[in-house]
């Protein structure tokens, strides 16, 4: 089992951030205001996964995994408040998130559904967030130039992003969640998550009237599949997620612990 800490992030999220807040690059900042935009929908989501897959198991399973699910539904509740303070400012600046309604529309249809299902969908979503959360901590500089507040900001995200990345795929191994169905869940997100992060990338662009700037479209390129580019250095974990005897803890490195140690000043453990 994980020891997850629940933290407070201390930093500033009232005062606005400018359009292009990632180093002034209009293509990263469209991307990352995407993913902040899935968030605060998502991470209920995880929540209320976890929640029902932790009462479905059975009471002696339950005290194995009950520490690990509270510092889970903490951490992502506080996730899905900062970046509701984060996308408030985005809305502000004229951002439309259509991303959000549609996701929520599509959750109803899951409405009444074997809690497997719901546990199957956020592992194979924890795990995508994993692998970005890996990458942006080896590859923290691209967010220099930021304001350091906002830096912080996603450097802590993908530290506890990294931290409890297990525990959704552990109880869905609890629960006897198979291998078929937790594959068959993971190429359904994959399609899903990417088709949304890419509409509403393009989405943010043509509102901010930079989408057909060359300087766009190299910037791209290079963040994507550039030599050290976020899609073709994320390719081989996510294919990991494929074999029959993967967990997540074998993509585990130092690199989120270190983070969590060398900036204990940005944040405060709660109850502490």
């Amino acid at each position: 089992m994980t020891d997850l800490v629940v933290r407070r992030l201390l930093i500033d999220l009232e005062t606005p951030f400018d359009r292009h807040w990632c180093g002034g690059d209009a293509f990263r900042s469209a991307l990352f205001n995407a993913l902040s935009m899935s968030f605060p929908v998502g991470e209920q989501f995880f929540i209320d996964s976890v929640r029902n897959g932790f009462k479905a198991l059975p009471p002696e399973q339950q005290e194995k995994f009950k520490a690990e699910v509270h510092g889970f539904v903490g951490q992502e509740a506080t996730h899905r408040r900062i970046h509701a303070l984060f996308n408030a400012h985005l809305e502000k600046q004229g951002l439309v998130n259509d991303w959000a309604p549609r996701a929520q529309k599509r959750l109803k249809l899951l409405d009444g559904v074997d809690p497997r299902h719901w546990l199957a969908i956020t592992a194979a979503n924890e795990h995508f967030t994993a692998i970005f959360a890996e990458w942006m901590l080896e590859n923290h500089d691209w967010l220099d130039g930021s304001e350091a507040r906002l830096k912080t900001m996603w450097l802590w995200h993908s530290a506890e992003e990294s931290e409890h990345k297990s525990t959704a795929f552990d109880l869905y191994q609890g629960l006897g969640g198979t291998h078929a169905w937790r594959i068959t869940w993971f190429r359904r997100v994959t399609l899903i998550f990417l088709g949304d992060t890419l509409r509403q990338t393009i989405n943010n662009l043509q509102r901010d009237g930079t989408l057909w700037k060359w300087s766009t479209w190299k910037s791209a390129a290079n963040y994507l599949f550039g030599k050290r580019g976020l899609v073709r250095q994320s390719y081989r974990p996510w294919r990991e997620y494929l074999r029959r005897d993967f967990h997540p803890s074998q993509q585990e490195s130092e690199l989120s612990s270190r983070w969590l140690a060398d900036n204990a000043n940005a944040y405060k453990p709660v109850g502490v």
